[in-house]
């Protein structure tokens, strides 16, 4: 018999055990009772996955795999095509037969490469950038395999079939990947391939998460229940949880137990004192038996992305925020970006210009044109151009409409309004009448991304919070142009103008840029 066999040995190790878990001799009545709460089966295979990830995150990996092959082997064809149609001769040759292997070897090593950079686990896939920034670090990593290979072992890989596949199965890999991204959403907004949430906090705290996932839709992440302190309180206390739709199943220290009797596929905590350090440690232990991930939500809210970093400090993870980047070369390259981008686009859409404002004038012979003053950047107002979409005395009849508004309390909004003409509702329809605005953006007065430009009444009841909106130039599109547009009510409008704020980089802005083309085609939320 070994020591670690004898009798006394086991029983200090369980008790040990026990002292770390914070539990005591009386919850476990066996052996088999502890070794599944700590030696949980959760292997990670090479794609990221294991034995309890659910059969749809399962299904989609598979797909992605499949995605990423199929790219690989269509480039590693273009690639060998472009570099001996015209020359099959040379596949005789030591560079030839380098490039044959490199093609048959591609799609294996592409598919190697984008697991070896994590691109196939589910938390990076179906939300965020994070996904295409690793998948285009795993493409680099290919390039710089492949060309080391061939300097190290003389092998000799025709540069021109290097240029030609490589980017070809980028390319590929990342719209595969945005295709299937899109139709998991499509998913999910008919109620299927998400995960189900237990949130532990405060009712206040749970509550306003339960608003924001709802919100969005496309994550898939749906609060089913809730553990707040204290557990089930009285109506009155539930109210607002109720009106949600989210039961209270439990107390802090009933959340293994949630988890349990809902299957919850997430444990969400938000920023709860009651849950310090320690006492976070041990519900990550409890939950190790249960298929729930486990998240925190921070009490900073709105700060995403490159601002927000880990950093281990003494054992602490404290959480280091960068300052916004209001200022700097960056931003003046973001405004010559923005000028240079829309004068080119001025001058390719001169003649769309021109027809439209041929259809205007012939609608009901009023001004091509319509100018109103906006609050821009540090409060100081200009005129903000755009084609007429009304009746060319609009304004007037807005007072005997006021008490008909649909919008969001603040601005005035009808998604029937008699004051549109016929070709304006085409035009406000597919946001063709902000196209006007590239003016402002060349005279420096906007940005192509950025806030809402609001009207000066709005400004006036701003708030200190809100008041950050005039720290940057208003955009020509926005977070408000893909999440709603008109549908949005004030706060959440705000909300998405702070948040851009505080978060602006070029990979934020083409983000938004890609998908307002979306929103436009769409045409959901303009009137």
């Amino acid at each position: 018999m070994s020591i670690s066999d004898a009798p006394g040995a086991r029983t200090d190790r369980g008790e040990l055990e026990d002292r770390l878990l914070g539990t005591s001799p009386a919850d476990d009545h066996t052996d088999a009772a502890r070794r599944e709460r700590l030696l949980v089966p959760r292997q990670r295979t090479a794609l990221g996955l294991t034995e309890r990830t659910p059969a749809w995150q399962r299904t989609y990996v598979q797909k992605i795999v499949a995605v990423d092959a199929l790219a690989a082997a269509f480039a590693a064809f273009a690639g060998f095509f472009a570099r001996f149609n015209d020359s099959p001769a040379d596949l005789a040759t030591t560079s030839g037969r380098a490039v044959v292997a490199c093609a048959v070897l591609l799609p294996v090593i592409w598919v190697i490469a984008m697991g070896a950079l994590r691109t196939y686990e589910p938390r990076f896939l179906g939300v965020g950038s994070e996904e295409f920034h690793r998948v285009l670090t795993a493409a680099l990593a290919v390039v710089a395999l492949v060309g080391t290979s061939s300097w190290a072992f003389d092998l000799e890989i025709a540069r021109g079939y290097v240029v030609v596949a490589f980017p070809i199965a980028t390319l590929l890999t990342l719209v595969g990947r945005y295709a299937t991204r899109q139709q998991l959403h499509a998913q999910r907004t008919r109620g299927e391939a998400g995960q189900s949430v237990v949130a532990v906090g405060h009712r206040a705290a749970v509550a306003g998460m339960a608003r924001q996932l709802h919100r969005a839709s496309y994550h898939g992440m749906r609060i089913v229940g809730a553990c707040v302190p204290g557990g089930k309180g009285t109506a009155a206390e539930d109210a607002e949880l109720r009106e949600l739709g989210i039961p209270v199943i439990g107390s802090l220290d009933e959340v293994r137990h949630a988890v349990t009797s809902v299957d919850a596929d997430v444990v969400a905590v938000t920023a709860c004192p009651e849950l310090d350090g320690p006492g976070l440690r041990r519900l990550g232990w409890e939950l190790e038996a249960t298929r729930a991930d486990l998240v925190v939500a921070p009490a900073l809210t709105e700060v995403i992305g490159p601002r927000v970093a880990i950093r281990p400090v003494c054992g602490l993870p404290l959480l280091h925020v960068e300052r916004p980047e209001l200022e700097g070369i960056r931003r003046l390259a973001k405004t010559t970006v923005d000028r240079v981008s829309a004068g080119l686009a001025l001058v390719v859409l001169s003649p769309l210009f021109l027809l439209l404002a041929v259809l205007i004038k012939v609608d009901d012979r009023g001004p091509v044109f319509f100018k109103q003053q906006r609050v821009g950047k540090d409060g100081k107002t200009f005129p903000m151009f755009k084609f007429r979409s009304m009746v060319s005395d609009a304004e007037k009849r807005l007072i005997d409409l006021r008490e008909s508004t649909d919008g969001n309390g603040v601005l005035f909004k009808m998604k029937v309004d008699p004051r549109i003409t016929r070709v304006g509702r085409v035009l406000r329809r597919y946001s063709v009448d902000e196209l006007p605005q590239l003016i402002n953006v060349v005279r420096g007065e906007m940005s192509l991304v950025g806030p809402r430009p609001p009207l000066q009444k709005e400004v006036d009841a701003y708030g200190s919070d809100m008041r950050r909106r005039l720290l940057v130039k208003p955009g020509l599109t926005g977070l408000w142009q893909i999440n709603g547009r008109s549908d949005l009510d004030w706060d959440e409008s705000v909300r998405l103008d702070v948040r851009y704020v505080e978060n602006w980089s070029f990979t934020f802005d083409f983000m938004i840029l890609w998908k307002t083309a979306g929103a436009v085609l769409r045409g959901r939320g303009a009137y």
